[in-house]
């Protein structure tokens, strides 16, 4: 009777949660009363051709002399994007590309990569996006894994390309100036140049995408996304004003879940998305100012590299466009909120989720005031738990469990068979938190991040929070390595300001001043830099691995 009591509370739940959904995407002018068969339509295309060609196909219907995306190389259209991706799409027919194949992409943020997006869902192909920072291993062996038949990319990737078989068709995305174009290799250009721009016949169903994983733990897993429901637009439009027929910057790359959802949901709006292809900390400022940008996207890496800056660089340029900076993919701290804030005024959103969870919370600039570093709250249609060790329910403030997200974004499991636990219904993030007096949560660190120092749990994030808040540090991190007397033993790897002491015995003293005697780090190691990956994801295993001399 109880499972039966539960199975019905779950279904009025659902219910409950998709009406305030709905309502959201009226509210946010994502569903438009006024002309309810555009919104029909756009669920019909999203069936069959997945969200970035429904976007294209409906922005160049929409917006259609409205600015969609701005690079090195100029502005294109609406219009334009829809007709190049029909003529891109008809081009890859002709390279052997039927509904259900497997494309690769490999590509920075520009024109190429949103065309090649929605040629791949016009086509009906699959769409796998490729990390920027492979390298020539990990680059086949995703290829090989996913059954990828045909390569779009960029040319600074050619190297890559070596480790595929020589016969397999690819397709240049991006040219740089000065590179010699292999024989018999078409650019994106030449293939739309000779195809028409004429609508093909739909595909039966949406072809999907693959955003791999951040990798930092191993060769990254592919997440699939073969179906987008429209209620979990809700997620995203719920917590994040974003702008209508304005103007953003996305930093955060495209090829991963933060830019590729916040590019989608942006040209659902009519903005003009401005990219760049490699980040450039003062060079982002440079194109907030000159587009007026009303909303950045970024990760707390660059942010970080942006307040970074001497002021009077910062002052140079004109900001005050901007209502909206959203942040998300990995820790933001405390320190790094505040100075955010202080900078460029009470316009910081941080989101939290993964690849595989979607969206689990949103925290607002008065929540990130109120609660620097917070993740904050669960937006409509999601849900945040979290379970102890032994998979039962934690309740309560400020007791810390593993955090595990319900949303409308369902994830099936990686494309190898492997999945995520789950737990009535919740998925694991990966990630430790803990919810405040106020319901707000916190992220702690990733579950498999927790050291073991003789017998004492440590959490690196605690400690690293800690020693960013110092004016001579820059950016640290903790890790724990191989110690004979306690198991592990924590060295902490700090980039220090340029005219830092470089002390490592004061380091150790701040910490114990601070924190519990088994939280201050053995080894403390002076750095140029943190190892990252092209997400600005830390990679904690180079830094394990590191031979020092501590």
């Amino acid at each position: 009777m109880t499972a039966a009591l539960q199975t019905v509370r779950q279904k009025f739940q659902l219910v409950s949660e998709s009406g305030r959904a709905l309502k959201r995407l009226i509210d946010t002018g994502i569903i438009d009363l006024t002309d309810l068969r555009s919104s029909v339509q756009t669920a019909k295309f999203a069936r069959v051709y997945g969200p970035q060609a429904t976007m294209a196909i409906l922005g160049g219907r929409k917006y259609t002399d409205l600015p969609a995306i701005a690079d090195e190389r100029g502005t294109l259209t609406y219009k334009e994007v829809d007709d190049r991706s029909w003529a891109l799409a008809r081009g890859l027919r002709g390279l052997g590309v039927t509904p259900g194949s497997v494309v690769g992409v490999l590509c920075r943020d520009h024109r190429g990569l949103v065309t090649t997006m929605a040629a791949c869902g016009k086509a009906g192909a699959r769409m796998v996006l490729m990390n920027t920072g492979f390298a020539k291993p990990q680059f086949a062996e995703v290829c090989q894994r996913e059954g990828v038949a045909v390569v779009l990319h960029d040319s600074e990737f050619l190297g890559l390309l070596d480790a595929l078989p020589a016969d397999m068709p690819r397709v240049l995305t991006w040219v740089d100036d000065g590179t010699k174009v292999p024989e018999g290799v078409p650019t994106l250009d030449d293939i739309v140049a000779v195809n028409p721009s004429e609508p093909l016949p739909p595909p039966d169903k949406a072809g999907g995408s693959v955003i791999l994983t951040s990798g930092t733990t191993g060769l990254p897993k592919g997440a699939p996304r073969d179906t987008v429901s429209p209620l979990a637009t809700a997620q995203i439009v719920d917590r994040i004003p974003f702008p209508h027929k304005g103007t953003m910057v996305i930093v955060s790359p495209i090829f991963h879940s933060t830019g590729w959802a916040t590019y989608t949901t942006g040209a659902a709006f009519g903005n003009k998305v401005v990219t760049a292809r490699r980040f450039n900390a003062e060079g982002t400022l440079r194109l907030i100012a000159e587009h007026k940008a009303d909303m950045l996207v970024a990760v707390p890496t660059m942010l970080h590299r942006m307040v970074e800056l001497d002021p009077a660089v910062i002052a140079k340029y004109d900001t005050s466009s901007l209502n909206v900076i959203l942040i998300a993919g990995s820790a933001l701290s405390p320190e790094l909120s505040n100075r955010v804030q202080d900078t460029f005024g009470d316009v910081l959103y941080n989101m939290y989720g993964s690849t595989e969870c979607a969206i689990a919370s949103v925290a607002t600039p008065a929540e990130l005031r109120a609660a620097p570093g917070t993740a904050g709250r669960s937006p409509v249609t999601c849900e945040v738990v979290l379970f102890d060790e032994n998979d039962q329910r934690i309740d309560g403030a400020n007791r810390r469990g593993r955090i595990f997200v319900r949303n409308g974004a369902p994830f099936s499991g990686y494309t190898d068979g492997r999945s995520k636990q789950i737990i009535d219904g919740f998925m694991s993030s990966g990630d430790m938190g803990h919810f405040n007096d106020d319901g707000l949560l916190f992220v702690d660190g990733r579950d498999d991040d927790m050291i073991v120092s003789g017998g004492e749990n440590v959490y690196p994030q605690e400690v690293e929070n800690l020693l960013e808040a110092r004016p001579d540090v820059v950016e640290v991190a903790v890790v724990g390595v191989d110690d004979v007397e306690f198991g592990k033993r924590l060295r902490a790897f700090i980039v220090p300001e340029s005219d830092a002491e470089k002390d490592p015995e004061a380091i150790k003293r701040h910490v114990k001043e601070n924190l519990a005697r088994h939280k201050v780090p053995r080894d403390v190691v002076f750095v140029d830099e943190l190892p990252r990956n092209a997400t600005g994801k830390l990679l904690r295993r180079v830094l394990v691995e590191m031979d020092v001399d501590a």
